[in-house]
């Protein structure tokens, strides 16, 4: 694969993320039959993983040509601005999941639904558990995701940085902190509660800088080739993982007396199996079908993918929501449909409404543009017909044909 029109949307990154936007929602609605059809089920992965690589790939995009010397460091300042919208919809959709559970607990005289999702602490403990929150130390349940992004973000300078100096260098230091942080389980911690951070920026960082090694090859002209023996022992670990996930085997962590970040399944600490199989889906994907899911702008997905952050805050709501309702209502597929079809249908409308905003924004400031370079001849227009020069008419604006007049502001 490379890079053929830096100035085209590589749709293939959209529609990815939207897949991965969409398979998150379905399992933060825990008990559904849809859940047992998402990405998960196939291999040692799951969207957490694919979300990460994928937007490792997009800081390059977003702001790999703009970090050169002389702009720096205001490209840095807007990155760790960008990581300060993901920390205030971090806590937008912590504060609004903790709404949601509460008021049906009251109103449905439901009190056990204040130990779900680890709200527990914030009701026993709630002066040190809002602390928590606003730190980040107290994390809800499957409300980990943009915490792990901003935290990623934040270090991103760095990472492009040392990417652009010496990727092999960036890639071995980033493997390194991968591998310490693993094996000696260093992490952030949580508070109040014991514990870490349920997805540990020390151990992710190794997937994010991986997508920014790849994404950077490829924007200076590499190649990622197809390797016959590489594609075979990408498929074969596919496969194999697979079979496993269905097998005795999964959730085994230790194996020949190995540290569980090589060979078990730990999602906090990105163990190595879990690793390898989103790098080998990520190979087959760009060696095998570089353009399968290449698509116009304007498909669906790829509209959904472009309007990842609004989506995925209302597909978290949304999902929040679900549960409550999985909790309240008697169990059935009905139910499960109605809620996965709802949740999705609502992320599009979103992201539908959004593009339709900014294509409405982009035509008023167009035809804002076209109207004042159109001034001036207009202007000129009531002169000339009356026999008069530009500079000697007394005839104002107000006194234009109607219908100019109308044509200028329309455009």
């Amino acid at each position: 694969m490379t890079e053929k029109n830096r100035t085209e949307r590589d749709t293939r990154i959209d529609v990815l993320r939207a897949l991965a936007l969409l398979t998150i929602f379905v399992n933060h609605v825990p008990g559904t039959v849809f859940e047992h059809v998402t990405y998960r089920n196939f291999g040692f992965s799951d969207a957490a993983e694919a979300f990460v690589l994928i937007s490792g790939i997009s800081i390059v995009l977003a702001y790999g040509g703009k970090f050169k010397p002389g702009s720096r460091l205001v490209t840095t300042l807007r990155m760790w601005r960008r990581a300060g919208v993901l920390y205030a919809s971090h806590i937008l959709t912590t504060m609004t999941a903790l709404a949601i559970f509460a008021v049906a607990a009251v109103h449905a005289g439901r009190p056990e639904l204040l130990v779900e999702i680890n709200i527990g602490p914030v009701i026993s403990d709630t002066a040190r558990a809002l602390v928590g929150i606003v730190t980040l130390g107290h994390q809800i349940g499957y409300n980990n995701i943009l915490s792990l992004y901003a935290a990623l973000i934040v270090m991103s300078p760095v990472f492009l940085l040392a990417a652009r100096a010496s990727p092999a260098l960036a890639l071995g230091l980033s493997g390194g902190l991968w591998l310490v942080a693993g094996i000696w389980q260093i992490a952030p911690p949580n508070y109040p509660e014991a514990g870490f951070w349920f997805l540990n920026p020390l151990s992710w960082q190794f997937l994010f800088m991986i997508g920014i090694v790849g994404r950077m090859h490829v924007a200076q002209g590499g190649r990622i080739s197809a390797d016959r023996r590489l594609v075979w022992l990408a498929a074969a670990y596919v496969v194999i993982s697979l079979a496993w996930v269905h097998s005795p085997l999964w959730g085994r962590d230790a194996w020949l007396g190995l540290p569980a970040v090589l060979t078990g399944f730990d999602k906090t600490f990105l163990s190595l199996p879990r690793l390898l199989h989103i790098l080998a889906v990520a190979y087959l994907l760009a060696t095998a079908a570089p353009n399968l899911l290449r698509t116009r702008i304007d498909h669906p997905l790829a509209i959904l993918g472009k309007r990842s952050l609004p989506v995925f805050i209302a597909g978290t709501m949304v999902a929040m929501v679900a549960q409550v309702v999985k909790q309240l209502a008697p169990a059935s597929l009905a139910l499960d449909t109605l809620l996965i079809a709802s949740g999705i249908g609502i992320q599009f409308a979103l992201a539908y409404y959004l593009e339709w905003l900014a294509g409405l924004g982009k035509r008023t400031a167009h035809g804002e543009t076209r109207r004042e370079a159109a001034m001036p001849a207009l202007r000129a227009a009531p002169s000339l017909l009356n026999g008069h020069s530009p500079r000697t008419s007394s005839v104002t604006r107000t006194q234009l044909p109607e219908r100019i007049l109308s044509m200028s502001l329309a455009e």
